[in-house]
């Protein structure tokens, strides 16, 4: 089973608060730019699990299937600092058949600086032929009950997304 959470509950937004390493900074004492997909795709697997009780593992096990990336589109808005608490937020924007979006967005820990953006496109592909597969009626489920309601994606510009999100942030709300 891969998800240990009924659909009905699951909210659509994600969010971890985590603190960024040393290890992980440039001499200018910035998070390397390669470092924020880590922190992003670690935030997103910790969320998914303890939020909506599914495993990647189990869907590799079980349905032999699995996401990979296809496309990425980042924007690095204002730098995250040496030892500076953040907020990473992740939640799916857009599905379809085969395919996956989920948007990443950091910032500070008040919600009141956007750090970066970040939209993942994934394709769900057969791990036994590395070929496009459908996704699964229970994937399907899932990805309906957790994805952002009200969003058209297709119509969406990513400049345009980072503007709305910051002034969200602005304004205490959510986007």
């Amino acid at each position: 089973m891969l998800f240990t959470t009924d659909l009905t509950s699951m909210p659509v937004e994600a969010e971890s608060r985590v603190i960024i390493r040393f290890q992980d900074c440039d001499p200018l004492m910035h998070l390397n730019n390669s470092k924020y997909f880590e922190y992003f795709f670690n935030a997103r697997e910790d969320q998914v699990s303890k939020l909506y009780g599914f495993s990647y593992e189990a869907m590799y096990r079980e349905l032999r299937t699995s996401w990979v990336v296809y496309q990425h589109q980042i924007a690095y808005v204002r730098p995250a600092l040496i030892s500076e608490w953040v907020r990473i937020t992740s939640r799916i924007i857009y599905y379809n058949e085969d395919t996956m979006v989920t948007e990443y967005f950091m910032t500070n820990d008040l919600h009141t600086e956007l750090k970066t953006m970040l939209w993942t496109t994934s394709k769900h592909i057969s791990i036994t032929t590395g070929k496009r597969v459908p996704h699964t009626q229970e994937v399907m489920d899932y990805l309906a009950a957790t994805c952002v309601p009200d969003l058209d994606f297709p119509s969406m510009q990513f400049n345009e997304r980072i503007h709305a999100i910051k002034h969200g942030l602005s304004a205490g709300t959510n986007v």
